[in-house]
């Protein structure tokens, strides 16, 4: 079974399956073009937890609680839970915060960018090219010796930490919590926080995808990342599959509109969107991996991703708490308002490359 998880066939029959898991999450109930998403949902739960008050968008998602707690049952099955860490925690975080900023600029992650593709948003295009880009500079900060320092073996109570989180979470939503009237936990009750598939088939379709993310090493960015450094195309293999599998259940569902105006959750200015991900791109170039990979390292007992993982969600809390996310366009009376983000979300995107161009040139590998 291993064998075959590392071979091109597994990389495609994995691509294909998560591809497949977020369509249909979307036709049970799921925002259109975001049946998954690895900053929204984080965005969505720390909204929930009260992190911001951005009443649409409240809900605890079980997809990410599943994608962890797969993540760790595959690793336990397998023996490749290693609870680790110590790698520039503090740099790792504030990378987490303005990946979810440059991410939330564009309406989406790396795995939402390829939902809204299969559906015909072409706004998409703009950003996943400056994610490409972002990943091209975080490239070339590698090649020249970019590193954030080893990590080390940590305590086994280490790696439960994060994944204990998330099955506090997850009570949490099952249990409808309230810890006061009208206090956390939040869930929204009109807007994307609202729409969701049913609890137990979002669980048990995240769980699933953490585990074979986990078993093949899915990682929309390093995708790209091998690609432009070791022309390597094993894991690009499993993002086509993503996309393609994508596409042809929203053809066969109905859900195929192609166009750039008034798309759901989207918007067409697209020097933000693809500045947002030329932001996000470097993040995760620099942090080691996508949002998804993030998380399924997070169960792996990888406490240096953990840190990132709560960097995002407190970028996400951030980003509607500051105002930084870019809005969707609006149709009004047959013309369509164009979205986008506002003056202090462009400056918190400009403030984010800048911050990791100067890591990128410091954070280098001395020689001894």
């Amino acid at each position: 079974m291993k064998r075959f998880f590392s071979s091109r066939r597994g990389m495609i029959v994995a691509g294909a399956a998560i591809g497949l898991m977020a369509a249909v999450l979307q036709i049970q109930g799921n925002p259109r073009n975001m049946g998954l998403c690895m900053v929204c949902f984080p965005r969505d739960m720390a909204g929930a937890i009260g992190l911001h008050r951005a009443a649409t968008v409240q809900y605890l998602r079980p997809e990410i609680m599943g994608a962890v707690l797969g993540a760790l049952l595959a690793a336990l099955i397998c023996r490749e839970w290693r609870p680790r860490g110590g790698s520039a925690p503090v740099v790792r975080f504030f990378l987490g915060v303005f990946a979810a900023i440059g991410a939330l600029v564009f309406l989406g992650c790396p795995w939402r960018g390829l939902l809204r593709l299969a559906a015909g948003d072409w706004n998409s295009l703009v950003g996943m090219a400056g994610m490409a880009v972002g990943v091209a500079a975080g490239c070339g900060f590698l090649k020249r010796g970019y590193t954030l320092g080893r990590s080390y073996p940590f305590p086994k109570v280490a790696g439960w930490i994060f994944p204990g989180v998330m099955v506090l979470l997850l009570g949490f939503l099952l249990l409808r919590t309230s810890f006061q009237e009208g206090e956390a936990i939040f869930f929204s009750t009109s807007g994307p926080g609202s729409m969701h598939a049913p609890v137990w088939l979002s669980l048990f379709f995240g769980a699933t995808i953490g585990v074979l993310a986990q078993r093949t090493r899915f990682c929309t960015m390093g995708a790209v990342r091998d690609a432009l450094l070791i022309r390597d195309y094993h894991l690009l293999t499993g993002i086509v599959a993503f996309l393609v599998t994508a596409f042809v259940v929203n053809l066969c569902t109905g859900a195929v509109d192609m166009g750039w105006a008034a798309m759901p959750i989207s918007h067409m200015s697209h020097a933000w969107n693809f500045l947002g991900m030329v932001l996000a791109g470097l993040c995760f170039a620099l942090g080691g991996g996508c949002p998804g990979r993030q998380f399924f390292l997070s169960g792996e007992g990888d406490g240096d991703a953990a840190i990132f993982c709560c960097g995002m969600f407190v970028g996400a809390g951030l980003a509607h708490n500051w105002f930084l996310a870019a809005a969707p366009d609006k149709l009004l009376q047959d013309t369509v308002v164009v979205g986008g983000p506002g003056l202090p979300g462009q400056i918190a995107v400009v403030a984010g490359i800048v911050f990791c161009a100067m890591l990128g040139m410091t954070a280098r590998r001395h020689a001894s």
